[in-house]
């Protein structure tokens, strides 16, 4: 407990703190698209109630893989390796938990566009069925563990343990994910409402996600150190991801202001 506190009184600490906590909101927000689209089936009463439980169940995730940071790290050891003529690789834990993040959130994706596009949802409404409030958690669930996974690995990249101590670099990561969190709750709400009041926002942010399941499976094929004809296969830089989406978005708030004024 005294290294924890002889931690936060360093300015370095509060520096990595408030770095940390604004990457974790950044890498959440795919996370908060995801479950602003899923929530959206549930009756207009339980939205609130699951997007509170998400993001919940998603800080407990990323407290809990944080926790068992040793066995993270012992999921880059190979499992099995392979070789033929044109293609090899070493596939580790880390590599196949990306992998089926990656292939979750693709089938995902496309499906929700499927729905959407042949009218799907309303189909189920008019046959009576209702879709389960626990089944919506469950698949948040588990894309917040595929979130998470990516979250935790970059707190740890971070965070020195050098610098501050395995217990003052945990307590670190902790507070900023907590911090994150709750930032991310207070604005859910409006994000969740401006997503599904806009039906091309919501396109696009199903796009945005089957963008981020290609590069969670090119990330896998890296981690894997796959090599296909004597090419690596290298990830894609998570900067680029973003400033296309960052682009696009903006593309797309100005068609819907250029639209409203013509409506005018």
């Amino acid at each position: 407990m005294a290294e924890i506190l002889q931690t936060f009184l360093l300015p370095g600490a509060w520096i990595a703190l408030l770095t940390l906590a604004f990457l974790e909101i950044v890498l959440g927000i795919d996370n908060i698209v995801f479950l602003s689209i899923m929530t959206n089936k549930l009756p207009e009463k339980q939205q609130p109630k699951a997007r509170t439980i998400g993001l919940l169940l998603a800080m407990v995730a990323r407290i809990l893989l944080l926790l068992g940071i040793s066995l993270l790290m012992q999921l880059t050891k190979p499992l099995f390796t392979f070789s033929t003529s044109w293609i090899s690789g070493s596939v580790n834990g880390q590599s196949l938990i990306i992998l089926a993040g990656g292939l979750f959130l693709l089938y995902k994706s496309v499906m929700e566009i499927h729905h959407k596009i042949e009218g799907s949802e309303n189909a189920v409404e008019l046959s009576g069925k209702k879709i389960s409030f626990s089944s919506i958690i469950i698949q948040v669930v588990a894309l917040d563990i595929i979130f998470s996974f990516d979250s935790v690995l970059t707190a740890v990249g971070m965070v020195s343990f050098r610098d501050f101590g395995y217990a003052g670099a945990t307590a670190i990561m902790i507070v900023a994910i907590i911090l994150a969190i709750i930032i991310m709750m207070f604005f859910s709400g409006p994000i969740s409402k401006f997503v599904n009041n806009h039906p091309t926002i919501q396109m696009l942010a199903l796009s945005f996600l089957i963008l981020i399941a290609v590069m969670l499976l090119v990330e896998a094929a890296h981690l894997a150190g796959i090599t296909i004809f004597g090419t690596v296969i290298h990830e894609i830089p998570k900067g680029y991801i973003y400033f296309a989406i960052a682009f696009s978005l903006l593309v797309e708030i100005l068609n819907m202001r250029l639209s409203k004024k013509k409506a005018k």
